[in-house]
C-alpha cells in the first residue's frame, strides 16, 4: 500500500519486552527504503515513522515481522487502544500467569525445603516445575527463539537461557543423583512474572494522561437539524451546525457562541481553575463545561481539528520522542544482552576451573543472566517522560518533544514579549477624568465610540458597560483617520480624539484636563479628549493592562535563579511603565518583530541560556532562536508549530510551571538511570562471585524495574 503524500505513520507495536527490542525495531525500520526517520517508544508500545511519498507500509510491517514483532499501522483519525488500555490487558494476562505459576511454585519450594532427596520427591519437583517453566514461562522462550532465528538477544533471552539451563541441569541431575534446581527455575519464572505484573500495572498508571484527556470529551451533542433538536454523536457534527448546550453540560465540539451568555469551566484546556465568561462572538472549546446559562454554539472544528484533539496529539508525540540521554541508554541496552551472555559463560567456565562443581558454576552463571536483565534501563527515561508530559497537559503546559526536559535545566534568562504575554493583549478603559457627571460623560462618549468600530472605541464602550452605563444610538458618526471620531448623540455634536482634532473643531482644552492627559501618557497609557459645547469635557485613557499574575511569575523566576527580561515593539515609556508593574528592569523597547530574534541571539552571545515567551505567531523567529521557545496559546490555536513548549492559557506563571516541571522530569530521569546503571554495575560482580543465588537475583531484577516506574509516578503529584 503506497502512500502518496509525505507523512508520519504511527504503528501499534506488539511483542516488545525491553529497550533493546525497541532499538532493534527502530534500526530495522530506519534501514527500509522510503523511511527518513523511525522512533520506537517502548513504554508507549508504538512506533512513529517519517516516510517519503513512495514508502510501502506493508513492506515495513513485513520487515518488523521477521524479527518476531507485530506492527499495525494506525490510520489518521482511527480509533485505537490507548497505552493504558493495552497495559490493562497486559495486567490481566500477567496476573493470571503469576497466580497459576505461584500455585505450583509454592508447594515445589516446600518440597525442596524438606531436605528429602528421595527419588519420588525429586520427580514431584520436576512435575510441578514443568508447567511453570514451559507453560507460564512460554512467553520468554517464544521471544528468545524468535530472536535467536535473527541472531539477536534480549532480556527474554537471558531469562529463557537461565531457566532452561537450571531445568535442563536438573533433569540430568535427576538421572545421576546430583542436587536438582527445579525450584530455582520455577521461582525465577514466577518472580519475573510477578515483576511483569507490577510493571504493567505501574506503566498503565504512567500512561493514563492521554486516556484521561480523551475521556473528557462529551458523549452526546444536542444539535438543531430540520428545525428540531436531536441528540447525535459529537463525531457526527458538521461545521456550521448549531449546538445547544445547557447548564452543566460539556460543550461537544469547538465553536463560536451565536446566542446566550454563560461562564465556562476551561480548566481541562488551560489548567486555570476559574471559569471564564463567554458571550456572543466568543470561541468555546470541546470538552469544556458550560456552568450556568444556555448557549447556542456554531460548530467550527470537529474530530482531529479540535483543541482537545490537538493537545492529545501533542502529548502523544512528546511521549513518543526521545531525549538524548535516552538514546544513550538505548544503545547500551542494545549491546548489553550479548555482553552479559559472554560474562555468564565466562563465570561458568571460571567456577568450573576453580572448584569443578557443575551445580555451583551453573547457579552463579544463571544468577548473572537474571540479575543483568536491563529492564530498568529501558524504562528509566520513557516512563518519566510519559508521566511528566501527562502531568504538564493537566496543568496547561504542553511539551513538544523530550529534548525540552534536558534543555530546561540550563535556562538562566527568561525573555517575555509584552503584548499578550505579560499584558492581556487587548485595550481596556483604565482612567476617566471629567468635568461634571461621569455617568453622562461615559454615556455620550461610549455611545459614539461603540459606533466607530475602532479597537480603542470598543474598549471605551465596553468600559462604560462594565460601569453599568447603558449606551445609546448616535445620530451621526464620522471617523477621522489617525485622529479620532466626531458625531452627534441626542442632538449634541461631539468630538473625541487628540488635542489637535479638538482644536480644529474650535474646542478649548482646560489646563487641568491637559495635565491629566500628560500624566496618563507618562504612565504608558493611550490618552485622548472628548468635548462638546465649545470645550473639552474630559479625558480618557486606555491601556493594555498587566495580567494579575505577571509580577508573581517574575518573582518566582528570580527565586529559581533565572533572570527576567522584556522585549516589545511598544514605545519605551509604555514598556518601562509595564516593567515597573511586573518587576522587570531589563527592557528592550521599540523592536520590530523581525528583530526580536537578534535580541535573543545577543543575549546568547553574552553567555546566557535563553527561554523566550511569546504569542507564537509574530514572535516565531525569536521562539526559534531561543534555547527554549514557549508559545502562549490562545485557546483556539495552541501555537503548536511555534515553540518547544505551549502554554495553553495566557497565565505567565505557566512559564515557571513549565521550567519547574521539565527540570523535575529530567531530575527523575537521572535518578532512574543512576539506579538502573548502578544496580547492574554492582549486581553482576556479586552474582559472578557467587554471592547472589538465582532466585534472589530474579526478585531483585523485578524490584529494580518496578522501583524505576514508581519513582516516575511521583511526578503525578507535581503541583508547580
Amino acid at each position: 500500500m503506497a502512500k502518496t503524500t509525505q507523512e508520519t505513520i504511527t504503528f501499534d507495536v506488539e511483542g516488545m519486552t525491553c529497550a533493546s527490542c525497541a532499538l532493534r525495531i527502530e534500526r530495522v525500520l530506519g534501514k527500509q527504503e522510503g523511511v527518513d526517520e523511525a522512533v520506537v517508544n517502548f513504554a508507549g508500545q508504538e512506533a512513529r515513522v517519517a516516510v517519503n511519498p513512495r514508502v510501502d507500509v506493508e513492506g515495513l510491517s513485513a520487515a518488523v515481522a521477521k524479527l518476531g514483532y507485530t506492527v499495525t499501522a494506525v490510520a489518521e483519525g482511527q480509533d485505537r487502544r490507548s497505552p493504558a488500555e493495552r497495559y490493562s490487558e497486559e495486567v490481566i494476562y500477567q496476573r493470571r500467569n503469576v497466580l497459576l505459576a505461584a500455585l505450583l511454585t509454592v508447594p515445589l519450594m516446600a518440597l525442596a525445603m524438606l531436605g528429602d532427596d528421595s527419588t519420588w520427591q525429586r520427580i514431584a519437583q520436576g512435575i510441578l516445575a514443568t508447567p511453570v517453566v514451559f507453560v507460564f514461562g512460554a512467553q520468554f522462550h517464544r521471544i528468545a527463539w524468535m530472536r535467536l532465528r535473527s541472531l539477536d538477544a534480549t532480556m527474554d533471552t537471558l531469562i529463557s537461557v537461565g531457566t532452561l539451563a537450571a531445568f535442563g541441569y536438573s533433569i540430568w541431575a535427576l538421572l545421576t543423583d546430583d542436587p536438582v534446581f527445579f525450584e530455582t527455575a520455577a521461582m525465577i519464572v514466577t518472580l519475573i512474572l510477578l515483576g511483569r505484573f507490577f510493571e504493567a500495572r505501574a506503566k498503565g498508571r504512567a500512561s493514563q494522561a492521554v486516556t484521561k484527556l480523551l475521556e473528557l470529551s462529551a458523549r452526546e451533542a444536542r444539535v438543531i437539524r430540520d428545525n428540531a433538536q436531536v441528540m447525535v454523536d459529537p463525531l457526527d457534527l458538521r461545521p456550521g451546525e448549531k449546538m445547544i448546550v445547557l447548564p452543566g453540560e460539556k460543550i461537544p465540539s469547538d465553536g463560536v457562541v451565536v446566542a446566550g451568555q454563560s461562564s465556562v469551566d476551561e480548566s481541562m484546556l488551560t489548567g486555570e481553575s476559574h471559569p471564564v465568561m463567554r458571550t456572543v462572538g466568543d470561541e468555546v472549546f470541546g470538552a469544556t463545561v458550560n456552568q450556568e446559562g444556555r448557549l447556542e454554539v456554531e460548530v467550527t472544528n470537529i474530530g482531529p481539528n479540535t483543541a482537545l484533539a490537538r493537545i492529545v496529539k501533542l502529548v502523544e508525540e512528546a511521549q513518543a520522542s526521545k531525549a538524548p540521554v535516552q538514546r544513550l541508554a538505548d544503545k547500551i541496552s542494545g549491546v548489553f544482552v550479548p555482553v552479559v551472555i559472554v560474562i555468564s559463560l565466562a563465570v561458568f567456565v571460571g567456577w568450573m576451573i576453580g572448584n569443578g562443581e557443575v551445580a555451583t558454576a551453573l547457579r552463579n552463571a544463571v544468577a548473572v543472566l537474571i540479575i543483568a536483565c536491563p529492564c530498568a534501563l529501558g524504562l528509566a527515561t520513557p516512563t518519566a517522560i510519559m508521566v511528566g508530559s501527562g502531568r504538564g497537559a493537566e496543568l496547561g503546559v504542553l511539551f513538544k518533544n523530550a529534548e525540552v526536559f534536558e534543555r530546561a535545566r540550563s535556562i538562566d534568562t527568561v525573555v517575555f514579549d509584552k503584548t499578550g504575554t505579560l499584558t492581556r493583549g487587548a485595550m481596556t478603559l483604565s482612567d476617566v477624568t471629567c468635568d461634571g457627571s461621569e455617568e453622562e460623560f461615559l454615556y455620550r462618549v461610549g455611545s459614539l465610540e461603540a459606533a466607530s468600530g475602532h479597537p480603542i472605541g470598543k474598549a471605551v464602550a465596553l468600559g462604560a458597560e462594565e460601569r453599568g452605563i447603558e449606551i445609546g444610538e448616535p445620530e451621526t458618526v464620522s471617523a477621522v483617520a489617525g485622529s479620532g471620531v466626531t458625531g452627534t448623540i441626542d442632538g449634541v455634536e461631539m468630538t473625541i480624539g487628540k488635542p489637535k482634532l479638538l482644536a480644529n473643531h474650535g474646542l478649548r482644552i482646560p489646563t487641568h484636563l491637559e495635565d491629566a492627559m500628560n500624566e496618563f501618557e507618562r504612565q504608558g497609557k493611550t490618552a485622548f479628549l472628548a468635548g462638546w459645547n465649545g470645550a473639552a469635557q474630559g479625558v480618557l485613557a486606555v491601556a493594555d493592562t498587566v495580567r494579575e499574575t505577571a509580577a508573581g511569575a517574575v518573582s518566582q523566576l528570580e527565586a529559581d535563579g533565572a533572570g527576567a527580561a522584556m522585549i516589545t515593539g511598544d514605545n519605551r515609556t509604555t514598556a518601562e511603565a509595564i516593567g515597573i508593574q511586573v518587576g522587570i528592569s531589563d527592557i528592550v523597547a521599540e523592536v520590530l518583530p523581525s528583530d526580536k530574534a537578534d535580541e535573543v541571539l545577543a543575549l546568547q552571545r553574552m553567555g546566557n541560556t535563553v527561554a523566550f515567551v511569546g504569542d507564537g505567531i509574530n514572535d516565531a523567529p525569536a521562539l526559534t532562536a531561543a534555547d527554549l521557545g514557549m508559545a502562549v496559546g490562545s485557546g483556539t490555536d495552541v501555537a503548536i508549530e511555534a515553540g518547544d513548549i505551549v502554554l495553553v492559557s495566557g497565565d505567565p506563571r505557566l512559564a515557571v510551571t513549565a521550567l519547574r516541571l521539565a527540570r523535575a522530569t529530567f531530575r527523575t530521569i537521572r535518578q532512574n538511570l543512576g539506579w538502573a546503571f548502578g544496580y547492574n554495575t554492582a549486581a553482576i560482580p556479586l552474582a559472578a562471585a557467587g554471592l547472589l543465588n538465582p532466585m534472589i537475583a530474579a526478585a531483585a531484577m523485578a524490584f529494580s524495574s518496578v522501583s524505576v516506574v514508581t519513582n516516575s509516578l511521583r511526578l503525578r503529584r507535581f503541583d508547580g
